[in-house]
């Protein structure tokens, strides 16, 4: 016996009836048979994807642990040359842009589109800020004083033989964080154009919105765990 699945045919919500915008006038595919179920098949891949971006970082921290334990003086030395303020400072611009994120998922939720499109530009201002303090005042500076990263054979500025090992693993850790950041922006500012352009998402469509604001919470999550290792240690 052969079963059709049909898609969701439940009327909307009055509330929701009275918009006719792109997100309650979705069609869903064949394979959904409602749109919670495709809301939980995202949301599930999500999760898979985020683990193993924490398996990717996992690698970093295992790597970390095990090189300070190896040379402790190395690390202490090389975290005595970052400057913790710069790394609190982008601290708070991370969880700062976290909540409104996460603002910006439940301002869909609510079909508030003015301050979806509020918390999404803080939460790029955010990001942009971010970025620009590791640039200017944190790779730059330490670029120009000769502490590059795969100096394996360079010793001008070490105190000690090990302490470019410190250096790579900084700038891989951070860098591969940053690019994150950038990847996570990306996301966001898509979905601020569709929310901005066509007001894409709503009450019964903010998959997209949820799923990136997920990713940034792992970007925030991560720099929590980087941020004492790298500059609090010594």
């Amino acid at each position: 016996m052969q079963t059709t699945l049909d898609a969701d045919t439940t009327p909307a919500p009055p509330h929701i009836a009275k918009h006719p915008l792109h997100w309650r006038n979705r069609d869903y595919g064949h394979h959904w048979r409602n749109r919670d179920e495709e809301f939980d098949a995202s949301k599930f891949g999500m999760w898979l994807f985020l683990t193993t971006e924490v398996l990717l970082f996992a690698g970093i921290f295992c790597g970390y642990a095990v090189f300070r334990m190896l040379y402790p003086e190395a690390w202490s030395n090389g975290s005595h040359y970052l400057d913790w303020k710069f790394g609190a400072a982008n601290t708070v611009v991370l969880l700062i842009s976290s909540f409104t994120c996460a603002m910006a998922v439940r301002c869909a939720q609510l079909n508030q589109q003015k301050w979806l499109k509020i918390n999404l530009v803080i939460t790029l201002v955010c990001a942009a800020l971010f970025v620009f303090i590791k640039l200017k005042f944190e790779y730059m500076v330490k670029l120009g004083d000769g502490k590059a990263p795969g100096t394996f054979f360079s010793y001008e500025y070490a105190q000690n033989a090990h302490e470019q090992l410190w250096w790579s693993l900084y700038y891989v850790g951070t860098g591969i964080h940053a690019l994150h950041v950038v990847i996570g922006a990306s996301l966001l500012g898509y979905v601020l154009f569709r929310s901005w352009k066509y007001q894409a998402y709503g009450p019964t469509e903010y998959t997209m919105v949820e799923n990136s604001a997920l990713y940034w919470h792992l970007v925030d999550l991560v720099w929590i765990f980087l941020f004492p290792l790298l500059y609090l240690i010594h």
